[in-house]
């Protein structure tokens, strides 16, 4: 089990992080947000949970440690857990923020709690500035199809949002969206990771291979069971007992779901066909 996070710690000369004080089986020890600068103004990366007066205590407590305030928020991805914070902090410690983020993909209507406030879209590549630090958007989809990821220049850091996570793996909307979005954080060869949830990740590099790796080998397994039988079509129900052989039966319908986000992808990379009727899909080799 990893060590347990501190509710403020101050990481390096330039990250702050407060914990966002949401426990729990997706969220881990809680959402990590970010206080990143040297100034009297620095920026916020995420903001946790609605309704979580613990977390609004504690990043009061970490601003005023720092002798310093909140220039603009950036949200790395739409979901609650990152977002949700933000009506809080308008409530209780500043009211006209600006709040960034990208679109979504493809675009529909967002807001910002009660939705009177409006959020300010980002883009890939776009730099936000603030004293002592250098953020870069990275857009990393998969995750969710807004998903975007911060490359602190000063440190060689990247804030991962729900792309890496310190312990364990992600959960993701598109596999093969999320494997060019892993490459992408891959080719910026960072030195470390501060991610939305776990502890710091150190070699960054190495914790990037490692998904991918991870990734590959599932979708190999995959493939040589379609080729095995290439004359064959099959449900997924059917796929994921040969697939997850080694993976206990109660735990199949939640395999079923990964399975069946590989196939997907693998469906849109021209390596397997899609055949049957409305009432039963089934999967086949195409190589």
């Amino acid at each position: 089990m990893a060590a347990l996070i501190p509710r403020i710690e101050q990481l390096s000369s330039r990250v702050v992080r407060v914990l966002g004080c949401n426990p729990g089986p997706m969220t881990l020890q809680g959402t990590n947000t970010y206080l990143v600068g040297t100034g009297r103004r620095r920026v916020l990366i995420d903001t946790g949970e609605p309704s979580v007066p613990e977390y609004i205590s504690n990043l009061k407590e970490a601003l005023q440690q720092n002798d310093t305030s909140i220039q603009q928020i950036l949200v790395t991805h739409w979901h609650h857990d990152h977002v949700g914070g933000v009506p809080d902090i308008f409530t209780h410690i500043h009211k006209d923020l600006e709040v960034s983020k990208l679109p979504r993909c493809p675009p529909q209507p967002e807001g910002i709690g009660d939705e009177k406030n409006k959020y300010t879209y980002l883009k890939d590549g776009d730099v936000i500035k603030t004293e002592g630090a250098t953020l870069r958007v990275l857009f990393t989809p998969g995750h969710t199809d807004d998903h975007m990821a911060l490359y602190l220049e000063e440190e060689k850091a990247v804030f991962s949002g729900d792309c890496i996570l310190g312990e364990g793996t992600a959960v993701f909307e598109d596999l093969h969206d999320y494997m060019l979005s892993l490459h992408t954080l891959l080719d910026v060869k960072a030195d470390l990771i501060y991610p939305g949830h776990g502890p710091v990740v150190l070699n960054a590099c190495s914790k990037i291979q490692e998904y991918i790796t991870h990734r590959g080998a599932r979708e190999q397994q995959i493939l040589d069971v379609l080729r095995a039988n290439a004359t064959d079509a099959f449900s997924p129900s059917t796929l994921v007992k040969l697939v997850y052989k080694d993976t206990p039966e109660h735990l199949h319908r939640a395999a079923e779901i990964s399975l069946l986000h590989h196939l997907k992808k693998l469906l849109k990379e021209g390596k397997v066909l899609l055949v049957g009727d409305l009432e039963e899909k089934k999967w086949k080799s195409k190589l």
